[in-house]
């Protein structure tokens, strides 16, 4: 708005600046001058200037003038690359994008490092700078996805900083999967804007992903968009990774997407580390959401504090999903990033995808590397759980949330309809393939949303542990009904989304006030719970 009007936009900020306003500013090429005492004087409708060349700052309605310096950054002052693109005309702030050159740390500083500090000290555009906690660094990003519903924000930043020549976006890829089965012109015409642009830079599958054929999600949990070691720096927590063990978050925070398409760079600061270590045997039916709703109430109001956190799979019996799942929610954990380090059923699920020859070496946790928390979950303990609104660290054991008997309704031709949470259906889930066994009809909505377009094929396919039925007509056969694949129920978009007074259990990952819909109430579990609910009639949307 302030190009738009011959304006530059200079932010001022006082004792302190938010993370990732922080990031932001420095990924636009923003001005940014630190003042706590201009920030005091300022009152609503002074005018304020800025020297680019001295760093002045002046309060012309109150006559006064401040040299601000530097500001301020977790780990030191702001980095010279930054102060060398705020000296230069705004036109001439379009970076030029970065080869990338990714360079391993020596086994003798591998050792005293965290998977995550091992993967950014590698993904380093400054190569004598340091990884540690509170530094802010330029990485090189892997990869930068952006869904339907930021793409667009994405777009425009990147022709600001381009200046609207074509520059070959890097690291980009789009999934049409928030807004595309609504119905709504305005909805089209968002999606619209990214299919334009990746036509126009020749983006095409996988990592353009056309309505139903994938979400952002599960396509980079697929190994599509992403390996073993590689480095997309999120702003939402969902940093560094191993894929395929998290989804990129850099969808949601434009400006750093668009920075990272233009140049192949972004700006991100390194966190606290933090461990935890699943040992002893799963228990049966308990899956890898239970392991994260219970994590996620241990730590309570608290959570992650922001950290990396490295799970480590002792025993060695956590598929893929699970893991995908436990680092997927680190976003709702409030963490910098999830990951797992790359083990044998990493490198064999690969194997299994027919993709054997993987960029980047094999990395792990250094025997001497520093955690600021290290912990140990126990396994055994872990129960089937379901989190009660309006939070997914609002979990609870699912036997007792069965005996509170919560009326579970939904509304219908001004009939209301009303069913209990069954104790007997949760106390020992089965797995969802079976779980409509001796159903013959539900009797409130129960809706199945395919992970991907693949996911939905396949669930088609006759499967042998059902005697060549086929899970998606199991569903069917009790009047469970198949979706497209999408987000938008997850908040609240679409036919499917909650409204006043309506209350649905979900194996999606958030169920914040209004989230999925404004006035319902969303509870969290298991595919394995939501699929013996929903077959049990309780409303139910499993994913």
């Amino acid at each position: 708005m302030a190009e738009e009007a011959g304006l530059e936009m200079v932010v001022v900020c006082g004792h302190n600046m938010g993370d990732i306003f922080r990031r932001n500013a420095f990924n636009l090429g923003l001005h940014v001058v630190q003042s706590p005492e201009a920030v005091a004087d300022a009152q609503d409708g002074d005018e304020l200037t800025f020297d680019p060349t001295s760093r002045r700052l002046a309060n012309v309605t109150r006559g006064k003038t401040y040299d601000p310096g530097a500001a301020d950054v977790q780990g030191g002052r702001d980095p010279q690359e930054w102060r060398n693109l705020r000296a230069r005309p705004p036109r001439v702030r379009r970076r030029h994008a970065h080869a990338a050159r990714i360079e391993w740390p020596p086994p003798d500083l591998a050792r005293r490092m965290t998977t995550t500090e091992q993967i950014l000290w590698a993904h380093r555009v400054d190569k004598n700078a340091d990884v540690r906690p509170g530094s802010t660094l330029r990485c090189y990003a892997d990869l930068l996805p952006a869904s339907d519903g930021t793409a667009p924000f994405s777009i425009h930043t990147f022709q600001q900083i381009t200046g609207g020549e074509s520059i070959h976006p890097r690291q980009i890829a789009i999934a049409n999967d928030h807004f595309v089965f609504t119905g709504l012109e305005a909805d089209d015409r968002q999606t619209s804007i990214g299919r334009a642009f990746a036509a126009l830079h020749g983006i095409v599958k996988p990592y353009y992903a056309t309505p139903a054929t994938a979400s952002s999600t599960s396509t980079s949990r697929a190994g599509d968009w992403c390996c073993p070691a590689s480095s997309s720096p999120a702003p939402t927590r969902t940093a560094a990774r191993t894929a395929p063990t998290a989804r990129s978050a850099s969808a949601s925070d434009p400006p750093r997407s668009a920075s990272g398409w233009a140049t192949g760079y972004v700006y991100t600061t390194v966190a606290k580390q933090r461990r935890v270590v699943f040992a002893g045997e799963l228990q049966p039916w308990v899956t890898g959401k239970d392991i994260v709703l219970e994590l996620l109430r241990r730590w309570g109001a608290k959570q992650s504090q922001g950290m990396s956190v490295e799970f480590v799979d002792r025993e060695r019996q956590l598929p893929i999903a699970f893991r995908n799942t436990i680092a997927n929610m680190m976003a709702e954990a409030e963490a910098m990033n999830g990951i797992f380090a790359p083990d044998d059923i990493t490198y064999a699920w690969y194997r299994a995808k027919g993709m054997n020859d993987l960029p980047y070496p094999r990395i792990a946790p250094g025997a001497d590397a520093v955690f600021e928390i290290d912990e140990t979950l126990a396994l055994p303990d872990v129960v089937p759980m379901i989190a009660k609104p309006f939070s997914p660290g609002n979990a609870f054991p699912a036997e007792e949330v069965a005996k509170e008997r919560i009326d579970v309704r939904q509304s219908h031709d001004r009939i209301v309809h009303e069913r209990r949470l069954r104790r007997s259906a949760v106390r020992r889930p089965r797995d969802p393939r079976r779980a409509c066994a001796g159903t013959r009809q539900v009797s409130k909505p129960f809706v199945i949303f395919p992970g991907s377009g693949g996911v939905k094929h396949a669930i088609e396919n006759p499967d042998p542990r059902l005697n060549g039925e086929s899970i998606a007509n199991v569903f069917r056969s009790v009047g469970g009904e198949i979706r497209q694949s999408w987000c938008g129920p997850c908040f609240g978009q679409g036919p499917d989304s909650l409204t006043r007074g309506q209350r649905a259990i979900t194996s999606f990952n958030r169920n914040w006030t209004n989230r999925m819909g404004v006035g319902g109430e969303g509870y969290l579990a298991s595919p394995a719970v939501v699929a013996e609910l929903g077959a049990a009639g309780v409303h139910g949307a499993a994913e």
